[in-house]
């Protein structure tokens, strides 16, 4: 196996002693362990499924995709989800190779150069930003129906009205505080709360499913049929119909992102990467169409602008509706607790290769609680100014959403495309063997054709994603900037990562400069 990594532009951290059996594979890497290994199976599972969290995502996109779609988008799932099955079966073989916080950013590092990977690093943190201002303005999809007091500013609860965009902005704010002060305490406390939340989350989904089955309305025959759809023709309804599943099914990575606090990371990890993924598929996709069965209707626009918080309402009631609207507030709580902790981690792991504005301090870790506690406030206040951005237009909300989703899929192909090379080169080993002495996950004779399939996926979607349709980002018109949000903000990002380098580059030599003539 090869172990290139970005030691060239970083001074290799001081080794300790080892804590913990398992912890010899983070310092063969050059680093020490800093970070609490306290999480199991099961806390690794939850780690990758709290980040998609189907309730969170489905709940919050469904009516975007029924309302550019119709039911026909029920058949984008499957086929995001054989996509995104793919790129994990790649990246579960590098998370049994790297077991090092800060996946994305790590194994692009050591899969191509430095510099490459610092760029999937910062694209991919970014995204998780974004991805964490647009969980929390999920709870706006569900806390108004759950009771109208929760409306605080106004009295339209609808996202993409003014009122419920900026009421969704200050629940998001509120949610973000909570996370963050969770994410700073102990990752004993945040692990507890994570399990409790996927746990709880499982069970109400399951739940959603099957009292939407029992109280369908119609047949599953619907699903081929784009009623009331705004896109015209089958191609144009899938394509943008396609974002709800490509929005819910990210994340996955993040059972990677903890493996420096992950028990046996190289067996674990791979594993909770697939499950959680699969499982967060099959749940989303049985209450996608459950909710396309059991709607009352499918033409009275309920549907495209209340989503399936108007499904459980009306087709099980306010009580029981409410009860499991209840449990999906949790989801979304959880959910942007784990996308904060994911993208704390990837700032750490950057920081601690001296990659970063103020890089000592944000890879410093409390040596109590074991969390690195500067990158929490970090995202977390920056999470909360891009959801001033709500206040502003309501058009943001979706902006925002689709941003995220299109800034972590280009990072996922900054790791599957230089994997795809090193295996053409026959430079990607299989031979090692995990804690246990049984061998590493590995796709074997199928390595090249999955890793191909996965990066052409990749960058499909991902223009698929970003194109600037002025029917999805700028539906009131005259806007051109809300159109063109996504390309803007990725070249916006781009070009600051580029500003940061440079200087960074002519810091270094004007500081080697004077050594060298003294």
């Amino acid at each position: 196996m090869t172990t290139s990594s970005p030691a060239d532009v970083r001074p290799d951290p001081p080794h300790s002693p080892a804590h913990a059996p398992d912890d010899h594979s983070l310092a063969e890497f050059g680093y020490r362990q800093e970070l609490h290994r306290s999480l199991g199976r099961y806390a690794s599972f939850a780690a990758g499924f709290s980040f998609i969290s189907v309730l969170t995502t489905v709940f919050q996109f469904f009516a975007f995709g029924y309302a550019f779609g119709g039911p026909v988008f029920f058949w984008a799932w499957p086929v995001v989800l054989a996509g995104q099955l793919l790129v994990a079966a790649c990246f579960a073989e590098l998370a049994a190779r790297y077991p090092i916080s800060g996946a994305i950013y790590q194994w692009a590092s050591r899969l191509s150069t430095p510099s490459f990977g610092w760029f999937a690093g910062w694209i991919m943190v970014i995204g998780q930003i974004v991805v964490v201002a647009a969980a929390a303005l999920a709870l706006q999809m569900v806390l108004p129906a759950i009771w109208s007091g929760f409306q605080l500013i106004g009295t339209d609860p609808s996202p993409v009205s003014p009122d419920g965009a900026a009421n969704a902005a200050l629940l998001g704010v509120v949610l973000l505080v909570l996370t963050t002060v969770v994410n700073v305490v102990d990752n004993r406390v945040m692990s507890v709360i994570n399990r409790v939340g996927v746990t709880a989350e499982i069970i109400g989904a399951v739940l959603i499913v099957v009292l939407l089955l029992t109280h369908s309305e119609r047949t599953p025959g619907i699903t081929f049929h784009t009623t009331g759809a705004a896109q015209s023709g089958l191609f144009g309804a899938l394509a943008v119909g396609s974002f709800t599943a490509a929005y819910v099914m990210i994340g996955f990575d993040s059972a990677g992102e903890m493996s420096e606090e992950t028990h046996n990371p190289r067996r674990t990890a791979p594993r909770t990467i697939l499950t959680a993924l699969g499982a967060a598929g099959l749940l989303g996709g049985l209450i996608v169409l459950g909710g396309l069965l059991a709607a009352p209707s499918l033409t009275d626009g309920h549907l495209g602008v209340d989503g399936l918080s108007y499904v459980l309402t009306s087709s099980l009631g306010d009580g029981v509706g409410k009860v499991l609207l209840a449990d999906v507030v949790v989801a979304i709580a959880v959910a942007t607790l784990a996308i904060q902790t994911a993208a704390c981690r990837m700032l750490f792991s950057m920081a601690r290769d001296g990659q970063l504005p103020f890089s000592a301090r944000l890879a410093r870790v409390n040596p109590r609680t074991g969390m690195p506690s500067a990158p929490a406030l970090v995202v977390g206040v920056l999470a909360a100014a891009l959801l001033l951005l709500n206040f502003a237009s309501p058009d943001a909300f979706l902006a925002i959403g689709t941003t995220c989703i299109v800034m972590l899929y280009l990072a996922y192909a900054m790791v599957t495309g230089p994997l795809l090379l090193r295996r053409l080169r026959g430079e990607f080993s299989s031979a090692d063997t995990d804690e246990t002495g049984a061998p590493l996950f590995s796709l074997g004779r199928w390595g090249v054709p999955v890793n191909a399939l996965a990066l052409l996926y990749g960058v499909l979607m991902t223009v698929n994603l970003a194109w600037p349709r002025a029917a999805v980002y700028d539906p009131a018109g005259g806007h051109w900037y809300f159109q063109w949000f996504t390309v803007l903000f990725l070249a916006v990002t781009v070009a600051a990562g580029v500003a940061f380098r440079a200087y960074r580059k002519r810091a270094s030599a004007l500081t080697v400069v004077p050594e060298a003539v003294a």
